[in-house]
């Protein structure tokens, strides 16, 4: 089966056509204020129109109000709303319920420890996304290209697709993928040479390698 593969923080339509060109199925794009990603609506929406119907578009919010998801939603008519927050269980719910788009629930890791909540957002969430914990005194919870031990997801059973993100880059996503026995990976940081800035060679790079090594299996 094909490794499922998210750019995230696309800002730019170079960024969005190397993501479609590559072949990558889900798009992110960022809504959080003090990521170098960060997007206005109205450039959200420009590029929402470029990739749509190219891939699946992924809103990303952390710990938002209605009134902001309303704004993102009904600028980008995203396919899933990714939640990168702390969001409890019952607020990643009414989420769910209230705007009836597909939620993706990103989950902090440090350790193995911080696996043993994943399996409450199930309910809920359509997919689930292990992320590396944002280092102390960090401003965003994500995008900080920190990895984790991937080793603790290896062997986990979960009743949903979920896709591993933290620190991952076209050198170590094969690894990773071995590692974790991931079926999806999502990367930000590690196909930039900036932050914020996009590479197409990268993400060229990094989907060739990561769906290279599902190739390859048997």
């Amino acid at each position: 089966m094909s490794i499922l593969v998210k750019i995230c923080g696309i800002n730019s339509a170079e960024a969005a056509d190397a993501a479609v060109r590559a072949g990558t199925d889900f798009g992110g794009l960022v809504f959080h204020p003090k990521s170098p990603r960060h997007l206005s609506l109205d450039t959200a929406r420009a590029l929402a129109e470029r990739m749509r119907g190219r891939l699946q578009l992924v809103a990303l919010i952390a710990d938002a109000n209605d009134e902001t998801i309303s704004a993102v939603t009904s600028a980008v008519k995203p396919d899933f709303l990714q939640l990168h927050g702390t969001e409890t269980l019952a607020r990643a719910g009414e989420i769910r319920s209230r705007f009836g788009i597909p939620i993706i629930k990103a989950v902090a890791v440090a350790d193995v420890n911080d696996l043993a909540g994943a399996a409450a957002y199930e309910p809920v969430a359509d997919m689930l996304l292990f992320d590396a914990k944002a280092p102390d005194g960090a401003a965003r919870p994500g995008g900080h290209g920190a990895a984790f031990d991937w080793q603790v997801l290896r062997g986990r059973k979960f009743a949903k697709p979920w896709l591993l993100a933290g620190g991952l880059t076209p050198a170590n996503v094969a690894r990773a993928i071995d590692s974790a026995q991931a079926p999806g990976v999502d990367v930000s940081s590690g196909v930039e040479t900036a932050p914020g800035v996009k590479s197409a060679a990268l993400i060229g790079e990094f989907i060739s390698a990561a769906r290279g090594l599902a190739e390859a299996r048997p």
